[in-house]
């Protein structure tokens, strides 16, 4: 792995002429194989010369076709061999190249430039019904083998600790399957001075605004190159890239200190694009603007409000008060360490009946949704994800599934006239580390009458409009919560008068969500996500978006965050 990081004084050095970066050839010379096209990124040549900050999308080359290379289909098929001779019963294999480009600014300096690079293999085994897993750098058929030795040794270790069976679900195979998330441009072939150039001309925008002292800014880019093979006979190429822009604006005056950012973009499973059609230098004035408005909101009164929240506000409660405590790994007791358990339990006793919401309620899990940062063609078990209802017409319909967990849900698959299937849900951060149930998108479903934002405030009385998240904390089985917002509003009489500071809501989950009375309409659908979900122990990083229309919620307890005892 490479890491460099470097301080805004030596911005100069910053700007030299740098080398690109290896080939996947140059790359694996050490390694005695070569994983061919997937990693090798695609050379963008602009139409013509001048600055790429206004380039357009159609100024680039298109992407190449997507293959997997023989020589990275005889690895893993050697993986896979070599954990069948050592008495895996199943076995899967994933190579894998991860990147990681960060670029953070304040005001007219560099504070940080961080760039990561990483490729191996990591095989994980099914014997005697217990998993093992070990990983390699080593890209040689010696290598590989080995990996896959330890893993069989390490579930023959297992077995003393063993309190069931792990069965698979079934799945069809994909002998020769490929999937490339939706970008157009790819970020690890645009200049460090452009993205550079482009965080400094956005943060000069915003100290132009009046009270402005402050002005932080970033870029973060992750792409994954991943190859995959398992004994069903699946050979899967997929290439993932997730980018994010970040802006934080902080206003000072008369003793005052107010903050907007630093999420003031949505992150997604995009490319350069998403960072051009951002346009963060024309909108960095108004992000400025809110965060000096801030500096003379009147502090919320404490009690009972019709909450209007925005999608980039709604979507944290999505994801910790629904997204989490439907993963089933939770609801068994399995994962408990990070973060909680799951009040969603035991399955027998909620599955089908447990009120979540009204009618008008309902929560598709999937990996679909074009651009959402958990879209996948193809999960780390080789599956081909679904879209599911984990609520349905307000009540709870299922949960998040891998192959390994779908099977302990057999009893509701009978009782509906099913087969066991996985959701898709199974994920791995990177090639070294061992996949399990993650969360999907997690996407509320908007109403059949096309609301806006501005009519749900239109038809409040009283009420406090919410945009963009902020402090939160939830219990461990997801029950109890609390949530803030970067920018509140009262709304009167179905109109904003101004904005509010110190509010933060208390919900209890089931109150929370069956005081739903307002969805809005398609048009109104936006995705929020977050780039860094943790869970499990040792702990790992997902990405997930959360589609959502903006919503009233009715009568709920707003507490003073200002106030002291």
């Amino acid at each position: 792995m490479r890491v460099f990081s470097i301080s805004g004084a030596l911005r100069a050095f910053l700007f030299r002429p740098t080398p690109p970066m290896p080939s996947r050839r140059d790359f694996l010379k050490a390694g005695g194989v070569s994983l061919g096209a997937l990693a090798v990124a695609p050379e963008l040549l602009r139409a013509a010369p001048g600055s790429p900050l206004l380039a357009a999308p159609g100024a680039f080359r298109p992407l190449p076709p997507l293959y997997t290379d023989p020589a990275t289909r005889e690895l893993m098929l050697e993986a896979l061999d070599a954990a069948k001779r050592a008495g895996a019963s199943w076995a899967d294999v994933r190579i894998s190249r991860n990147r990681n480009n960060s670029v953070n600014t304040r005001e007219q300096q560099v504070t940080n430039v961080v760039e990561s690079d990483t490729m191996g293999c990591g095989v994980r085994v099914l014997v005697d019904g217990c998993w093992g897993f070990a990983a390699t750098q080593e890209l040689t058929s010696a290598g590989v083998g080995m990996a896959a030795q330890e893993a069989a040794a390490i579930a023959k270790a297992n077995r003393v600790a063993r309190d069931r069976r792990i069965e698979l679900a079934p799945a069809p195979a994909h002998p020769d399957a490929t999937w490339r998330s939706a970008y157009t441009i790819d970020p690890f072939t645009v200049s460090l001075e452009d993205k550079v150039g482009l965080l400094l001309a956005a943060n000069a925008e915003a100290q132009k605004v009046a009270n402005i002292r402050f002005v932080n800014s970033g870029l973060s880019f992750v792409k994954e190159e991943r190859n995959y093979a398992n004994t069903d006979g699946s050979v899967i190429t997929q290439d993932y890239v997730r980018s994010w822009v970040t802006m934080s604006c902080t206003a000072v005056a008369n003793g005052e200190v107010a903050v907007r950012g630093p999420e003031v973009v949505q992150p997604a499973g995009r490319g350069w694009e998403y960072v051009l059609e951002a346009d963060i230098t024309a909108n960095a004035p108004k992000w400025a603007g809110e965060a000096a408005e801030k500096l003379t909101a009147k502090s919320v009164d404490v009690g009972r409000y019709d909450l209007i929240l925005h999608p980039s506000q709604l979507f944290l409660t999505i994801h910790e008060s629904l997204g989490h405590p439907t993963e089933l790994d939770r609801v068994m007791g399995y994962e408990a360490n990070y973060a909680g358990t799951s009040f969603m339990a035991p399955p027998e006793k909620v599955l089908g009946s447990l009120k979540l919401g009204p009618p008008m309620m309902n929560l598709i899990g999937n990996r679909s949704e074009v651009g959402a940062l958990a879209t996948i063609g193809y999960d780390d078990d080789g599956v081909m994800p679904d879209d599911f209802h984990i609520i349905k017409d307000g009540i709870l319909n299922d949960f998040q599934t891998t192959r390994e967990q779908a099977p302990l849900l057999n009893w509701w698959y009978e009782k509906n006239g099913q087969q066991p299937r996985s959701h898709g849900c199974s994920y791995a951060q990177s090639w070294a580390d061992v996949q399990f149930q993650r969360m999907p998108n997690v996407s509320l479903q908007p109403g059949e009458e096309d609301l806006s934002w501005d009519d749900l405030i239109a038809a409040t009385d009283r009420g406090i409009a919410m945009i963009g998240r902020s402090s939160y904390s939830i219990d461990q089985q997801r029950y109890n919560a609390q949530f803030g917002a970067q920018l509140c509003y009262e709304v009167r009489n179905g109109k904003i008068v101004g904005q509010l500071k110190d509010v933060a809501y208390q919900m209890r989950t089931p109150d929370f969500w069956n005081s739903l009375d307002m969805l809005g309409g398609k048009s109104s659908y936006e995705f929020g996500g977050t780039f860094n979900d943790g869970k499990g122990q040792p702990s790992q990083a997902n990405a997930v978006s959360h589609g959502c229309p903006p919503v009233r919620i009715k009568n709920i307890n707003v507490i003073n965050t200002g106030r002291s005892l």
